[in-house]
């Protein structure tokens, strides 16, 4: 079933070259085909549906690309409407009136109606014809859908394959490791991931092959782990001088968490030990991660090296000098900012003054990592929210030395203490898991939009009190205009709601220095509301900002709602974060949002994203789904 045309599509799409890459092209999930519903039973509950009826009458509906051909099916109990944007014609002439089909499809609101689009409808004559068992789905993209390769046509390319295969396929584990581990053989897995015969034989298929994917990705991080403790010496900081005790008995603005100094022991007995430092700091949002890193690096600094701070945004980064060159102050320490918009002139004076060694911390942005970037001797370097970069970018830091520097990598978003164990295995793990004394921790609310003149009424409350508010809208990708447009439009609805009150906007299309601006003015107190998309997800601190409201809170993940919500909770005084939904939502977002609503543990939610989720892209340079 697969000529030249499909298999370079193939090849394209989704990397399949050969029978081997076919087979390991697992289905995503399982629709039982057995149960056949009821029209009037369907809800927000099932993400596919099988309905048995007939087609009453069918139309055309809109204009040009907006075309579309409705059919108007029932089973007796109700009416769905079953919607196809392409091959019109085709159709009409495929499906009679007044006959019995059986229809599959995902289910969809709109104005009150239930639909389906693009329905997969196989005639029925009698219960012979009626599917049954476990059917796999499997992901495909929109060209391959564009030359027929959706998820069926699929499943019976993999059938065709197997008809080729004549014996047993291979072991890739040992019989110990199989034995140990009591999982099925691989012939057998890989055949009932595709055609599973019971819910039994697909979850053992489903246990072997994951069980084979962690194996080989621990076994390569602990190879690569222990080569690189044997090869790699790193710079030996071992004295604790005037810097950290001048900063420890002078600036310290309050007083360490048990977990801080614990943090702080660990790293201080790395970096003395005479081998590289990789080590990866978690902590929830606002849990004083940056203190430590200060501290770390007044350590670097007493053994006569420089370090730096590479931060993902302009804004963080920014936001690091300013904390460090406050708690710094009264010390004899160089503070340094690079940013893409450091003028050619300023950027001249800071690389003389890291070539001679003046320099003695750096703060900045990708700049960092260019090649003109040279310093005298940097020893130290800490890396804020390394989800954000790549591979590559970190190890162009390591090469700024003869010998690797210590590195330190710092992230907000808790990731479950099982997972860091495999995706961080050449990391050691660090974790500050208290807040600092005087937090009241975020109360999470949930809110539906129709009820937005209570809720407008809080915030105005809470802005009389002196406090500030975030207002937070989507941004996704593939639909960024739209977002826009609703960002915009949102914008002039505050405005208009709250014409006593200063507001702003910020989004990810503005140049670095007006959405600078904004968060000065922000920052300042002299905006009361800012209306922005998340480009305020990752470090923005102003702690007199205590209301958050997310609108379309059911279009973000977990992790990504807990990021946003430690935006608020900086300073001493309660605060607030909305959650506003519509009234519908599948039994996932409302599990998503009352996970939100009950827990601020970073951890909790973490493990919960990633039930509900899943892991993404665990060894390779790809972004981890997280």
């Amino acid at each position: 079933g697969v000529g030249p045309k499909r298999a370079a599509i193939l090849n394209k799409e989704i990397d399949v070259f050969n029978l081997g890459d076919l087979l390991r092209w697992y289905p995503y999930r399982y629709i039982d085909r057995g149960r056949i519903y009821y029209i009037h039973e369907i809800d927000n509950s099932q993400a596919y549906i099988q309905v048995k009826g007939k087609i009453k009458s069918f139309e055309t509906l809109g204009e040009g690309r907006r075309r579309r051909l409705v059919a108007h099916f029932t089973d007796g109990t109700g009416f769905i409407d079953l919607i196809w944007f392409q091959g019109i014609r085709f159709i009409e002439n495929k499906y009679k009136l007044n006959q019995e089909y059986i229809v599959f499809g995902k289910p969809n609101l709109f104005n009150g109606k239930w639909n389906i689009a693009h329905p997969e409808i196989d005639p029925f004559t009698n219960d012979s014809d009626r599917p049954d068992g476990l059917m796999p789905m499997y992901k495909t993209t929109e060209k391959m859908k564009n030359h027929y390769l959706n998820s069926k046509a699929m499943h019976k390319i993999i059938e065709n394959a197997f008809g080729l295969i004549t014996e047993r396929i291979p072991e890739n584990l040992s019989n110990d490791v199989i034995n140990e581990a009591k999982i099925i053989s691989n012939h057998d897995a890989l055949v009932n991931i595709h055609f599973p015969e019971s819910t039994v034989k697909l979850r053992d298929a489903e246990l072997r092959l994951k069980f084979e994917e962690l194996f080989y990705i621990q076994l390569s991080i602990v190879r690569y782990s222990s080569d690189r403790n044997e090869k790699i010496k790193g710079f030996l900081f071992n004295k604790v001088g005037d810097n950290l005790n001048k900063f420890y008995e002078r600036h310290l603005p309050f007083s360490l968490t048990n977990a801080q100094k614990k943090v702080i022991k660990e790293i201080r007995r790395d970096t003395a030990s005479g081998k590289q430092m990789n080590r990866l700091l978690q902590g929830d949002v606002g849990s004083g991660k940056t203190l430590v890193a200060i501290m770390c690096i007044l350590i670097a600094l007493d053994n006569g090296y420089q370090a730096c701070i590479m931060a993902p945004t302009e804004i963080l980064a920014t936001q690091h000098y300013e904390t460090f060159t406050n708690m710094l102050s009264e010390m004899e320490i160089r503070v340094e900012l690079l940013t893409g918009s450091t003028k050619k002139k300023e950027r001249d004076v800071i690389h003389e003054g890291l070539k001679s060694g003046d320099v003695d911390i750096l703060i900045g942005t990708h700049a960092l990592i260019e090649d003109v970037v040279q310093f005298k001797n940097l020893g130290f370097v800490v890396i804020d929210e390394q989800h954000r970069f790549g591979v590559a970018q970190r190890a162009k830091l390591w090469k700024k030395n003869n010998h690797p520097p210590h590195v330190l990598v710092m992230t907000a978003t808790p990731i479950p203490r099982t997972l860091a164990m495999t995706v961080y295995g050449d990391l050691e793990v660090s974790v500050i898991d208290e807040l600092p004394p005087g937090r009241k921790p975020v109360q999470t609310l949930h809110r539906y939009d129709k009820k937005r003149g209570e809720l407008y009424m809080f915030v105005r409350s809470q802005i009389k009190l002196g406090r500030q508010a975030y207002i937070v809208y989507p941004l996704i990708e593939e639909s960024e205009t739209l977002d826009l447009k609703n960002l915009e439009d949102g914008f002039v609805h505050m405005q208009e709601a709250f014409p006593e009150f200063t507001v702003d906007k910020m989004h990810g299309r503005m140049k670095p220095a007006e959405k600078d601006e904004v968060m000065r003015r922000f920052a300042k107190g002299e905006t009361q509301i800012l209306v922005s998309t998340t480009v305020i997800e990752v470090g923005v601190n102003v702690p007199n900002a205590s209301v958050m409201v997310i609108e379309s809170a059911q279009r973000f993940g977990l992790s990504q709602l807990h990021q946003l919500r430690g935006r608020v909770g900086r300073g001493a005084d309660q605060s607030y974060c909305v959650l506003l939904t519509p009234y519908e939502l599948s039994s996932d977002t409302r599990k998503r949002i009352e996970i939100m609503t009950e827990s601020n543990d970073g951890f909790l939610i973490a493990e919960a994203d990633l039930k509900l989720r899943g892991t993404g892209d665990l060894e390779g340079t790809q972004q981890s789904g997280l």
